[in-house]
This record gives C-alpha cells, structure tokens and sequence, in this order.
C-alpha cells in the first residue's frame, strides 16, 4: 500500500456508549462505589446515574445483558489516556541492523565491520550478520560459519547469539543481541 500524502481516513472516534446511547432494554449496572446494583431497566440505571451527577458508561457491551458502570466518564477517560501515555513510555523499540560481510573478508574490513557491530550493540540494537557467497564459496560454508565465530568470539563481552548461524540459499545469517549489561 503506498503511503499517501494525506491521510485521508476519518479520526477514530470513540466507540464507548454513555448513557442515551446504550440501546439495550436492560443492563447489569455497578455503582459508583463498584459495588453490583444487579440487573435493572435502561431508564432506571439511566436516572440514577443523573441523579448523582454522573454517567453510566458501557464497560463490557459484549456480556448478557451488557455490564454498565456509573462514574464521572470524563475523568475515567482522561484516567485512560494517561495509563497509555504510561504504557507507552514504557515500552522500548528495538531495531534491527545488518551487517553484510563476505568469507574471504580482509583483516581491516572485518575489523571495520567488527567496529560497527559494536557500535549497533551498544546502542541496544539487535544486529543481523549476513555472509554472502559467491560462486564456488558456497562449496564452503565452514569459512562462513568460521567467520561468524570469530566475529562473535570478538564481541562476546557486548552480545548473545539469538538466532544460531544458518545456511539459507546464498547466504548465511546470525542474529546478535545485546547483552544485559552491555549498554
């Protein structure tokens, strides 16, 4: 799908029913302290909720008969934004990079490389490390796996192998990731 300029969707809205959009004859209602009031008639939970000021908020609309709640919906709304502020904040994106070598890499390429490695891991990157082989390398795929070895032998201190040195087709990967106390 190409990515358009402009977005042309409509913002989400909020899918919560509150009071008069609940079209249900009778809901299963939870006061405003969270105690169960049981099962009573949409215009009954509804004068209720009025009656002290709140709303009645639709909690689990796919029960029978759905669960609905009395309580301020504004402020439980803002109480839900900011637990998914916190959420987020949280949580930490992990990317990864790749490093193509190829087996018969010289000591000051595979030196460079090693030093890009060690680069991605101590930014808590993961790194994929591919080895190409051409045509009569693929005969040997142990200089490969030698390579990848080495490569991880040298920056043994900074990462663990995630995913273990494999043959697919003309190349081979291995996947790095930091190390616990490498950052």
């Amino acid at each position: 799908m190409a990515v358009s300029r402009f977005d042309r969707r409509p913002p989400e809205r909020d899918t919560t029913r509150i009071n008069e959009r609940i079209r249900v004859p009778e809901v299963r209602m939870i006061d405003e302290n969270g105690e169960q009031a049981g099962v009573r008639p949409i215009n009954e939970a509804l004068a209720y909720a009025q009656e002290h000021d709140l709303d009645l908020v639709e909690v689990a609309p796919n029960s029978k008969p759905p669960v609905c709640r009395v309580l301020d919906y504004s402020k439980y709304k803002y109480e839900q934004e900011q637990k998914a502020k916190a959420a987020r904040k949280h949580q930490t994106q992990v990317n990864v990079r790749e490093i193509k070598l190829r087996p018969k890499i010289a000591d000051h390429d595979y030196n460079t490389k090693k030093g890009h490695v060690e680069r991605f891991l101590k930014q808590n990157d993961k790194v994929k490390v591919t080895i190409m082989f051409r045509g009569r390398e693929q005969s040997h795929p142990e200089r490969g796996r030698m390579l990848l070895d080495r490569l991880f032998e040298d920056v043994s201190e900074l990462a663990t192998i995630e995913s273990a040195p494999e043959q697919e087709g003309r190349n081979m990967h291995m996947l790095l990731a930091p190390a616990r106390g490498a950052g």
